[in-house]
């Protein structure tokens, strides 16, 4: 068994979870805030058997979508006088972790 875990925008979020849950996967949804733009992102999780890994993963890919987006550095320690002048990242997509589960229960 493996545990799933994917953070992403919370605008993705509820797209790949009516996916995951139409394929029959169980999710939890956690709300997280992210370190780069502290903005809110959600954690998903999902306990899945090893030969259905990829299914998730592959799920997950299709609905969580890259975008650009315009961000100024307002919340850095440094001072400059660049630091107020937007600049474009990307953002969106999804982290994905899987890892081993030595031991699962429903109780």
């Amino acid at each position: 068994m493996k545990l799933v875990m994917a953070i992403m925008g919370k605008n993705d979020a509820s797209v790949v979870m009516d996916a995951l849950t139409e394929e029959n996967f169980q999710v939890t949804k956690m709300a997280s805030t992210g370190g780069f733009l502290k903005s809110g992102n959600t954690t998903l999780i999902i306990g899945v058997e090893n030969n259905k890994t990829n299914k998730v993963i592959d799920i997950i890919s299709k609905y969580s979508s890259k975008r650009k987006q315009l961000v100024s550095d307002a919340h850095s320690s440094y001072s400059s006088p660049f630091s107020q002048m937007p600049f474009e990242i990307t953002t969106g997509g999804a982290i994905i972790f899987v890892l081993d589960v030595d031991r699962f229960e429903k109780i």
